[in-house]
């Protein structure tokens, strides 16, 4: 059985660590090829072997194919880094003046 490569969506949304058969997936692999390159230590990217079980990081997944690692899942929310924004950004000269007069007050 022959099974399409991930796409970008889907490696977003891959857990931390994962299987090899996945990670073979993203590099458009089947089973056999991907387990034949993780015994050869010939994978594309680093694989964990834990007993007789292979397993590979998100992180190290998303390096190999050349995509940032800290890119966030497609399905999060990118409100943290309009919010640390949003907090950094000047007061303007009103709000400035009103903070510096009444310092606990919220506004």
């Amino acid at each position: 059985m022959i099974t399409a490569p991930l796409g970008q969506r889907e490696l977003l949304d891959l857990p931390p660590a994962f299987d090899l058969e996945t990670a073979g997936r993203a590099w458009g692999f089947g089973r056999t090829k991907s387990y034949e390159l993780a015994r050869r230590d010939q994978f594309p990217c680093p694989v964990l072997r834990l007993g007789h079980a292979y397993r590979v990081t998100r992180a190290d997944l998303l390096r190999s194919l050349g995509l940032d690692p800290d890119m966030p899942a497609a399905g999060a929310s990118e409100a943290p880094a309009a919010i640390h924004i949003a907090a950094s950004a000047p007061l303007p000269d009103e709000d400035r003046a009103h903070h510096e007069h009444n310092p606990g007050h919220p506004r």
